[in-house]
């Protein structure tokens, strides 16, 4: 009986012993956030997450929210937001959420930037990682700044202007978050603050260099090239330069010099950014920089140029900042008209179709432009054609009818056919196939930064300095518009422009190039914002049939001119924390 006891409570021991040990808690592979201290590429994680953030990452085709465009998809958010859902509740331009999470891992990045084992082996190699890593944080936590001025910024209810609040510290307690928006001009020199800080980190390109005596006087002291090159190479290629810095302090002139951050016109803000887009046109060799196949940056040839896989590692001269190259044909389908497989989603308006001049520059609206209303693509800006597919344009082959007799891509045929008229072609490769049976896929890139974008800012800001004819620089608003429109194809001499004598009709006409050039880039939706004007102009069609045109409306815009020049903050975060929203909403 006793061997029986001491059997069954061994045995016991066997069973309880094993459960316990597992009750013990184990090491396992969890991350915890000590690894960005043992781990450079964790730690640098924080700092990639903040790139994923950026708006320019992929096009938005947000001018489906404007008097350029509408879609065919009935639950484009865009599409409600411009017919009159436009709220601090339901924002499809909300920028706030991802940009202060952008923020606050580059806050919590500079926190432990100087700690990190980059290179535990090499000092000096260390030390340089850490210059660049710190230069990079410091010019995107300007950037998203940048971006939630240009979305939120505005008027509160007692008509003082607002930035935003100026998150600059990590660990983030809820009571930071509780903080009174800046004043505009605070909060304009707080991203100031960030880009200056960063230049004095990171160099104004990347790039290998072949010897020491080719570095930036900045970096003197470096020991061998090999160094300089490991950290500040072609493997940095795309990340946030110097250049690029001064690019974002030239759009953040021009965006607080602008009527809707500039009411009172001060000319000195004007002047501030007519002054860093020089710097950067001046680099590139003044006008005479300007690519003069930049246009059509989106084509195969300029792709191919741009592909640094293939050896030449020679950016198109069009490029200032852009996205890795990637192959695919989403666009494609999304946009192509639906006898080529696609689903037509972005159809630009007739507003923008006549927005385009005649052959001799002028706007289809003078006396002197030679437009003929019964055959209104006839002799007409080459542009036209470059970016947008109307009746009777051949692509890939087939000519595209939209009018009457068209079939699938007439207008309202069939549920993927347009409701303007027109279907988008810029930014599409001709040479994709979208059949879904023996589809192909072809090489694209997005952009963050063109210097066409470059040149309009400055022509913009040196008109609203000095008129169109006179420049501190050597080249002025006309000079720079002369180009643009002569690479477009306009007829020369260009005698339109040169009828241009007053600031007035040169701000108009620098408005009306910019919509052309950069249309589908993002830039409509701010632009009507930044100039303050009238953002309620509906989107018109075009109906053909038997070689008769006639016009009519698409969509309204139903946008309030009172207030809807400024974004909201977000209704959660006013509730959450009492942040002051901006005034109307």
């Amino acid at each position: 009986m006793k061997f029986k006891t001491i059997y069954f409570l061994f045995l016991g021991l066997l069973l309880v012993l094993p459960a316990c040990m597992m009750l013990e808690p184990e090491d396992d592979n969890h991350s915890t956030f000590d690894r960005v201290f043992e781990d450079p590429n964790f730690a640098e994680g924080l700092l990639i997450r903040a790139y994923t953030f950026i708006p320019t990452n992929d096009y938005r085709f947000d001018e489906v929210a404007t008097d350029d465009a509408v879609s065919n998809d009935r639950f484009n958010s865009f599409m409600r937001m411009a017919t009159g859902e436009w709220s601090a509740l339901y924002n499809p331009q909300d920028l706030w959420t991802n940009s202060n999470r952008a923020i606050t891992y580059i806050n919590e990045f500079l926190t432990i930037v100087n700690d990190v084992p980059w290179k535990w082996t090499d000092e000096e190699l260390n030390d340089l990682y850490i210059r660049k890593l710190t230069g990079e944080a410091y010019a995107l936590r300007g950037l998203f700044k940048y971006y939630l001025l240009r979305n939120h910024g505005g008027l509160d209810a007692s008509g003082q202007m607002l930035g935003l609040q100026i998150l600059d510290n990590y660990p983030v307690e809820q009571n930071d978050f509780s903080k009174m928006r800046s004043p505009l001009e605070e909060y304009i020199n707080s991203i100031y603050a960030d880009l200056d800080e960063a230049l004095k980190y990171i160099p104004l390109d990347y790039g290998n260099k072949n010897s020491l005596s080719n570095l930036p006087a900045t970096f003197s002291g470096i020991s061998t090239i090999d160094q300089y090159n490991t950290v500040f190479g072609d493997y940095s290629l795309q990340r946030m330069s110097g250049r690029h810095v001064n690019a974002m302090k030239g759009r953040l002139a021009l965006l607080v010099a602008s009527p809707a951050f500039n009411p009172s016109t001060n000319v000195s803000l004007w002047k501030k950014a007519t002054d860093y887009h020089a710097q950067l046109i001046n680099d590139i060799g003044g006008v005479g920089g300007l690519d003069p196949k930049g246009h059509t940056f989106y084509l195969k040839a300029q792709i191919d140029d741009s592909d640094l896989n293939s050896g030449d590692k020679k950016d198109i001269a069009e490029m200032l900042w852009r996205r890795p190259i990637y192959t695919n044909r989403t666009r494609e389908v999304d946009n192509f008209p639906p006898s080529l497989y696609g689903n037509g989603e972005i159809n630009p308006s007739q507003n923008l179709v006549d927005a385009f001049p005649t052959l001799t520059g002028y706007p289809i609206s003078h006396p002197e432009s030679g437009y003929n209303p019964a055959s209104p693509y006839s002799n007409r800006d080459p542009r036209l054609d470059l970016y947008i597919i109307r009746n009777g344009s051949k692509y890939k082959n087939v000519t595209i009818i939209t009018g009457v007799g068209g079939g699938v891509n007439a207008v309202d045929s069939v549920q993927n056919s347009t409701r303007t008229g027109y279907y988008l072609k810029k930014l599409l490769r001709e040479d994709v196939n979208a059949d879904p049976i023996k589809p192909s896929d072809q090489k694209h890139y997005n952009t963050h930064m063109r210097y066409t974008e470059i040149f309009l800012n400055y022509a913009e800001a040196a008109n609203e300095t000095w008129g169109p004819d006179n420049s501190d620089y050597g080249y002025t608003a006309k000079d720079v518009i002369a180009a643009i429109r002569k690479r477009a194809g306009i007829k020369q001499p260009d005698a339109y422009l040169m009828s241009v004598t007053d600031k007035e009709t040169m701000r108009t006409l620098i408005q009306n190039e910019r919509r052309l050039e950069l249309c589908f880039e993002g830039f409509r939706f701010w632009d009507l914002r930044r100039w303050k004007k009238d953002l309620t102009e509906a989107v018109k069609g075009v109906h053909i049939d038997q070689g008769s045109y006639s016009y009519f409306t698409v969509e309204e815009r139903v946008y309030n001119n009172d207030h809807m020049h400024y974004g909201p903050i977000p209704n959660n975060d006013v509730i959450k924390f009492g942040i002051t929203q901006n005034a109307g909403w």
